[in-house]
């Protein structure tokens, strides 16, 4: 495995990971499948970007890695970088909404 495989397996932990936890993906299914899953073990999964990446990396490091032994450490090592993206992404382009309108005083007055 090579550094490039890393960084793409990365990007994929990541867009996994981030469909999963805060988007509603195509046709709202994503936003369908959190509300079934609720409160449960899967909802609290579905809830947890750190929690979900740890399991969405698995499959990431069993099919990568060569041995048991790059197995076992491609996969927390695959869930960090997510994560570490994950919060470059959030600092770069936070969720909360940097401009809002205030109403003018005009529209006030004419109500």
């Amino acid at each position: 495995m090579n550094g490039l495989q890393f960084i793409i397996a990365t990007l994929a932990v990541w867009r996994l990971t981030h469909l999963l936890v805060a988007e509603d993906g195509p046709f709202k299914v994503i936003a369908w499948l959190r509300r079934k899953a609720a409160s449960g073990f899967w909802g609290t999964l579905l809830d947890c970007f750190y929690c979900l990446s740890f399991w969405i990396a698995i499959p990431f490091a069993v099919f990568m890695g060569g041995s048991h032994g790059e197995r076992i450490l491609l996969w927390p090592a695959l869930s960090a970088a997510a994560i570490l993206l994950n919060r470059v992404v959030d600092r770069v382009a936070p969720d909360v909404t940097a401009y809002f309108e205030q109403p003018d005083k005009t529209d006030k007055e004419e109500s």
